[in-house]
């Protein structure tokens, strides 16, 4: 492993980190407390190419890598969970037809997606399928040149602003997780509706809502990848996207610490200041050796993405490591701030609120221990039969 940086990544981290500063943060609060989307932010992050920055030269990205891109949503997360959870969204639907889609499919979407003049979603989780997605319930049935699509998707991320949804469906039954396949559905299409605005704990201005296919009509052309494929799509993008969820966590768990190591430095009481008394002075300790420990797991995973080898398992690890971090480091530094803490005024409390869902989408804490245990039995079992 070698996290020494090029110029061409520290010159794209600056980029993003004036993005951040500059942009981002003057509107956290506001975006905070209306609960309102920003899609003027998203088209600049667009125009500056921080959207697209994975994708390829050749289809108007620059190439940037995976570590890269993790290095920057550490950056915008710090300032706002919000923004960073919508800018990897985008990114997630831009991997995923750069690498499944048709040659028309990608010369419609990319360009619209990576400038943020258009937004998408992905529509996995059903009101009876959340880590279990492999149980979906929604129908697409072949008639003719058209899929007819009929189900629910539920908490999906920008459903009710998006301009499409890559949606995971049924097409076999009879052969399980074989059976699923992904289309292109656009919001104009017969059948197609979302749902009011869900009202969320944290990462406010995030619009969520379920989707409705009622006897949807999608043409075939619209098929994302091949009929049986849409499971390998699904956790082709998951894995992507919970490096994404742990750079976010780490991001708050940045937030957290310097706000609170800022605060018990000048905060006094019993005549000096409460970061020298051990109660308060060994949780940031923690906290920073914790945030260190978490880099290093994501920079690995993404490092071995970047490599095209294997890095499920080191996903998961740094997924479930950053964000369980990041729901502790906030609590901590409410803790630190005591009664302020709890306060509006400061913004310990909004990155306590945003913490929480890191723990949950994308795969929650449990199914990541579980995907390593199965992976540390699967490689020990292996290790087993050579020993014999």
């Amino acid at each position: 492993m070698d996290f020494q940086l090029t110029d061409s990544m520290k010159e794209i981290r600056q980029l993003v980190k004036t993005f951040a500063t500059e942009v981002v943060a003057p509107r956290a609060k506001e975006i905070e407390e209306k609960d309102e989307f920003f899609p003027d932010i998203i088209q600049k992050a667009g125009e500056l190419g921080i959207l697209g920055m994975e994708l390829p030269e050749e289809v108007g990205g620059i190439n940037s890598g995976t570590l890269t891109a993790v290095m920057s949503n550490e950056e915008i997360a710090k300032v706002s969970a919000a923004v960073c959870n919508v800018i990897g969204a985008v990114r997630l639907h831009l991997a995923l037809i750069h690498q499944f889609g048709t040659e028309e499919q990608k010369d419609k979407w990319l360009p619209t997606l990576s400038s943020g003049r258009k937004i998408g979603s992905f529509s996995i989780t059903e009101p009876g399928a959340g880590s279990d997605a492999a149980n979906i319930k929604t129908t697409a049935v072949k008639k003719g040149d058209n899929w007819i699509l009929n189900g629910t998707k539920s908490f999906i991320t920008l459903g009710p602003v998006a301009d499409m949804t890559i949606v995971l469906t049924v097409t076999d039954k009879s052969k399980g997780v074989h059976g699923l396949t992904c289309f292109i559905v656009e919001k104009d299409m017969p059948g197609f509706s979302a749902g009011p605005k869900d009202y969320m704990m944290g990462q406010h201005g995030v619009p969520i809502s379920q989707l409705f296919f009622d006897n949807c009509v999608v043409p075939e052309e619209n098929m994302l990848g091949e009929e049986g494929q849409g499971f390998k799509i699904m956790m082709a993008g998951l894995d992507g996207t919970r490096l994404d969820i742990a750079a976010l966590s780490l991001g708050l768990s940045r937030a957290a610490f310097e706000a609170a190591a800022s605060y018990a430095a000048n905060r006094e009481q019993f005549g000096k200041p409460i970061g020298h008394f051990q109660g308060v002075g060994f949780m940031l300790a923690e906290m920073e050796t914790e945030i260190d420990a978490g880099r290093l797991l994501l920079y690995r995973a993404a490092q071995l993405r970047d490599s095209g080898l294997p890095f499920t398992k080191q996903s998961s690890m740094a997924k479930y490591f950053c964000s369980d971090n990041a729901m502790r480091h906030t609590t901590n530094a409410v803790q630190i701030f005591g009664g302020y803490g709890y306060s509006k005024e400061y913004s310990v409390e909004r990155f306590m609120r945003d913490a929480k869902i890191c723990q949950i989408y994308d795969g929650t804490s449990q199914i990541h221990r579980m995907i390593v245990s199965r992976s540390i039995m699967k490689e020990y079992k292996e290790k087993a039969m050579i020993m014999n």
